[in-house]
């Protein structure tokens, strides 16, 4: 859903600033084109600036990055933006194929991506797991802007099939953003049976301000103090977890709101909330983390 709405939102929106170049303006063809393309990159820079702005404005405590440190840090992110939403989601299927689910892995990892994304963005983070020889999984939920709780089947849903292909009895849940708090919903639901390890990667387990100019029911319930969270507050994790936080996040502020009562805190190295999906510290960090791959005896 979400890859087909992008394709057709970005279709959109170049035929509307090609109009306006050359009906409105009178541009020839060339400056239509190249001001359609201004117009498709500096939208999506103002969408980064004003996350920056409410990181800023809501920032927790963080040691300081220095102007260099800081404008490569809102470079990286822009460019992971661009990459993420005007070229991978769009053309998903040729950037992440099927998972491949092997028979006889010991413990798969299952990857439950953010808000308004899709399985998409784990393309680079699947590959380098898999390159170090675990068996991945990844999951699109849908529609994108319910509430949360109403995507937890789904995930069920995915645990099943991801264990039943692999012969599995357990998978480790990775969730990033939002996803960390759908895999906690899911534990909350359905128990502890088939997940034996949850990380979640900028999730904002206390709410994000960002969530209050969100679209949907689930950025409703994600703001702070939302009685989904309050809910969610009450149910401890009983699984070993780790929370990787983001103390630079420009998406989950205040940034200790990713703070998950009972979990390993860790804190990630100077990173963009859409950037750490394509770090390759972060992924080393995962790997550290994660249990050796491997297949059952």
């Amino acid at each position: 859903m979400v890859p087909v709405s992008l394709f057709i939102w970005i279709v959109i929106e170049l035929a509307w600033y090609l109009a306006i170049g050359r009906h409105w303006l009178g541009a020839d063809w060339n400056a239509a084109i190249l001001g359609a393309l201004g117009g498709l990159l500096g939208m999506r820079a103002g969408i980064n600036a004003l996350t920056w702005l409410y990181a800023s404005t809501y920032a927790s405590p963080a040691a300081p990055l220095g102007l260099a440190g800081r404008l490569r840090l809102i470079a990286s992110e822009y460019l992971a933006f661009l990459l993420t939403f005007v070229a991978v989601l769009p053309l998903e299927r040729l950037w992440l194929p099927a998972d491949r689910l092997p028979t006889g892995a010991r413990r798969p990892l299952l990857l439950v991506h953010g808000y308004g994304c899709s399985r998409g963005v784990w393309w680079l983070l699947r590959r380098r797991l898999e390159a170090a020889g675990h068996t991945v999984a990844t999951i699109s939920l849908a529609p994108p802007y319910t509430s949360m709780g109403k995507l937890v089947p789904q995930l069920h849903q995915r645990i099943e099939a991801v264990c039943a292909a692999t012969g599995a009895k357990q998978v480790t849940l990775i969730g990033h953003s939002m996803g960390g708090l759908i895999a906690r919903s899911y534990l909350a639901r359905h128990g502890i049976a088939r997940v034996a390890q949850l990380i979640t990667l900028a999730t904002p387990h206390a709410g994000t301000e960002l969530g209050r100019i969100g679209f949907g029911q689930n950025a409703r319930e994600m703001e702070p103090d939302s009685l989904w969270l309050r809910d969610m507050a009450q149910e401890a994790v009983k699984i070993p977890a780790i929370s990787l936080r983001n103390p630079y996040d420009n998406y989950v502020m205040p940034q200790d709101n990713q703070r998950l009562p009972g979990a390993n805190d860790v804190e990630l190295p100077a990173v963009g909330h859409i950037a750490m999906l394509y770090d390759a510290r972060v992924a080393r960090l995962l790997l550290e983390l994660c249990p050796p791959p491997g297949k059952t005896a």
